[in-house]
C-alpha cells in the first residue's frame, strides 16, 4: 500500500454535459466526482470497491456533504484531495477537496459516510470480516493524520 501524500490527486476535465446555460458546473457533479476520486483512492490503497464486493462486503453510503466555495466551469480541469477522516472499523468518513488545476484554488470539500454490510444488509466489523480492509482503512487514516500533522 502507497502513502496517499505519495500520489497524484485524481484529476477530472469537465466536460460540457456537467455545466449549465452559463457554462459553470452543476452542484450535483461534485457527488460524482466524490465518488470517482472516492473509488481512485480504494484501488490505490489497494483494495477497490469490485475486490470487497467479490468478498460480500458493501459500503453504501449514508450521507454526502459538499460546501462550493468556488465556481468551476467548462473545460477547466480539477484535481481532487481523498482522504479517511473518521475510521472505526464500522464506520467510514471520507473527505474530498477539490482545487482548480491551473491556480489550486480550492473550489468545494466535502465528505461522505459510509457503513460496511454483508451481501444480506447486515451491518460489518470490517476488523472481523475483512482484516486487509480494515488494516487498509487504519493506515490511510494514518497517513491523513500524519499529513495535517505537518
Amino acid at each position: 500500500m502507497g502513502k496517499k501524500n505519495e500520489w497524484e490527486p485524481y484529476r477530472h476535465k469537465v466536460q460540457y454535459y456537467e455545466t449549465d446555460q452559463m457554462g459553470i458546473v452543476h452542484h450535483s457533479n461534485y457527488i460524482r466526482w466524490f465518488e470517482e476520486a472516492r473509488t481512485d483512492y480504494m484501488e490505490r490503497m489497494g483494495m477497490g470497491y469490485d475486490q470487497m464486493e467479490a468478498r460480500g462486503i458493501l459500503s453504501p453510503v449514508l450521507s454526502v456533504e459538499a460546501d462550493y466555495r468556488q465556481m468551476v466551469r467548462f473545460g477547466e480541469t480539477v484535481t481532487i484531495e481523498t482522504f479517511i477522516k473518521e475510521y472505526n472499523g464500522i464506520r467510514l468518513t471520507v473527505g474530498y477537496e477539490v482545487y482548480d488545476q491551473e491556480n489550486q484554488r480550492i473550489c468545494c470539500q466535502g465528505l461522505t459516510k459510509h457503513c460496511f454490510l454483508d451481501r444480506e444488509g447486515k451491518f460489518l466489523s470490517l476488523k472481523q470480516a475483512c482484516l486487509e480492509c480494515h488494516q487498509m482503512f487504519v493506515q490511510g487514516l494514518e497517513d491523513h493524520e500524519q499529513h495535517t500533522d505537518q
